[in-house]
């Protein structure tokens, strides 16, 4: 049966948001605690220039490498604050490590969070690797503004009900291309104008 087909009350939905429309909190009091574990990455776009002022430490404000991990960790542990529907929950492991890649140029920032808990660590790992790479980009704004913070995305998670996830290779299938008119998120896309 093709999913449009189904009944309403079997299609699937947001999970935060309830059926009148109103945004809520996941109720997890039900679930077991279970081992689960998250991987984000991002990367920040730099010039040569500021690639090598980050590997040799020469920037104004110091250790960009050191200072980015330590807030990646920082906003990883506050992302219930940040995020209104993610759950409070205890980490039991959070790492964030960057990695200068001078024939990219790219700072590869990868987050690894884990807890023992009802709900999955995948908004701790991404809201760190986030804040990592904005804390670099605050850290090299002064030598060049024209830093980008790039791919932003989940690698993997495990445990819980859904079990493994992994990104395939080369990324998710690409989405397909919008025509002006076409509905985006419950809003019709602005029409160029034409003659």
């Amino acid at each position: 049966m093709d999913r449009s087909d189904a009944p309403r009350s079997e299609r699937r939905r947001l999970t935060h948001v309830d059926r009148g429309g109103r945004p809520r909190m996941v109720d997890v009091s039900a679930k077991p605690p279970t081992a689960r574990r998250a991987v984000a990455e991002a990367e920040v776009a730099v010039s040569a220039d500021t690639m090598s002022l980050v590997i040799d430490g020469g920037g104004s404000k110091g250790d960009v490498l050191t200072v980015a991990e330590l807030a990646g960790v920082m906003g990883g542990k506050r992302t219930s604050e940040l995020i209104p529907l993610c759950h409070p929950i205890g980490l039991t492991d959070l790492l964030v490590a960057i990695t200068p890649d001078r024939a990219a140029g790219v700072l590869r920032i990868r987050a690894e969070a884990a807890t023992t808990s009802q709900t999955g660590v995948e908004m701790e790992a991404m809201t760190a690797a986030s804040v990592a790479a904005l804390t670099v980009y605050d850290m090299v704004k002064g030598v060049e503004r024209g830093v980008e913070i790039r791919n932003l995305h989940l690698v993997s998670k495990t445990g819980g009900k859904s079990g493994e996830w992994h990104r395939p290779a080369g990324g998710d299938a690409p989405r397909p291309r919008r025509k002006p008119g076409d509905r985006i998120a419950g809003r019709v896309g602005k029409r160029k104008a034409t003659g």
